[in-house]
């Protein structure tokens, strides 16, 4: 975001020390319905914003509505993997190996890169046994195992699948541009973390297309039926989206059918409400993830999506306490007042 549109935007996080407020975090959020009606929002939702993997969702559609996940029959765990952006436990190297082997590929066909797992232990473990970090273990290789069941079941070249005018590549861009009703053929470009084009789309339309996954009116009976199957994977493998511990799984793990999150890097972070048809997008000016998930666990408190039971499991998510070195508690993390605010 620029910086006029950053400094016009409200303050969503504090970070307190000893009873003073440390550190701010300003963004911008915004819950939208299907029809594209803004519900509530906060700061500048109109500015394009990369979404980076926050819409790994959306991304997944194509999957599913040609047909490659019911070819290579694909189960919940591969389809929610395909919407993560896993810590490479071996739950995820381990599965998303097994269906590449079923599509008659590898992890060298993954043009995602690499990277050592997010999982400290998985990371230690792999440290200790000299091993290097391979493909499968990139946060974002269910997705591309996605981009690459895709390719194989229309008959597509996989090598090159990431390059902006590879037709998997075509089919996300089409399928961003019907989900969030906007032209995004002028919208700003640039390269993801693991390769692929990400667009600049505003936290309005995104929120938008979110929200169509919930509330399908006006969609094709493919795009619906997929939009469903992606939303039913999520729910149950929360674990293959995110991973062990983090406050994705346990949002999900926690409150059920209610909701459905995903994170992106760069303080970006989506939601969908299935029962109420709504979608969250949010972006934290300075990029912080801590300040991501704090803003989307107060956001989902004010559409109700915890009850009290949930809202005591979920505490160290949702209001995070900081701690020295010694395992002293010396401060905490919170909503500011724009969120708090009725």
């Amino acid at each position: 975001m620029s910086s006029s549109t950053s400094s016009a935007n409200p303050v969503l996080v504090e970070i307190l020390r000893g009873g003073m407020v440390e550190s701010r975090h300003s963004g911008a959020a915004a819950i939208v319905d299907a029809a594209g009606r803004v519900v509530e929002a906060w700061g500048d939702v109109e500015h394009p914003v990369f979404a980076r993997s926050a819409i790994k969702p959306l991304q997944a559609l194509p999957l599913i509505e040609t047909g490659a996940a019911e070819r290579y029959r694909l189960g919940d765990n591969e389809v929610a993997l395909a919407c993560a952006s896993h810590r490479g436990e071996p739950v995820h190297t381990e599965t998303v190996s097994a269906w590449l082997h079923r599509i008659d590929l590898g992890p060298g066909d993954l043009e995602c890169g690499s990277h050592l797992p997010t999982h400290e232990a998985t990371a230690r473990a792999l440290i200790r046994a000299g091993d290097e970090p391979s493909a499968l273990h990139s946060n974002c290789s269910g997705k591309h195992s996605g981009f690459l069941t895709t390719a194989r079941h229309q008959g597509e070249p996989t090598k090159g699948y990431i390059a902006l005018e590879h037709p998997v590549q075509q089919r996300v861009l089409g399928v961003l541009e019907e989900m969030s009703g906007l032209d995004l053929s002028r919208a700003p470009k640039g390269i993801d973390g693991c390769g692929i084009p990400v667009i600049g789309i505003s936290l309005h339309g995104m929120a938008r297309a979110m929200a169509r996954l919930a509330d399908p009116k006006g969609l094709s009976a493919d795009r619906a039926h997929a939009g469903k199957r992606i939303l039913d994977a999520m729910a149950k493998a929360p674990l293959m989206v995110s991973g062990t511990g983090t406050f994705a799984t346990e949002v999900m793990s926690v409150a059920g059918d209610k909701v459905r999150v995903k994170p992106g890097a760069e303080g970006v972070y989506c939601a969908v409400m299935p029962a109420l048809g709504y979608g969250v997008a949010l972006k934290i000016d300075d990029g912080a993830g801590r300040a991501s998930e704090i803003a989307m666990g107060a956001i989902l408190e004010r559409l109700g999506a915890f009850d009290g039971a949930a809202r005591e499991r979920l505490t160290a998510k949702l209001n995070p306490r900081i701690k020295n070195m010694a395992g002293r508690e010396v401060g905490e993390m919170r909503p500011a007042e724009a969120l708090r605010a009725r």
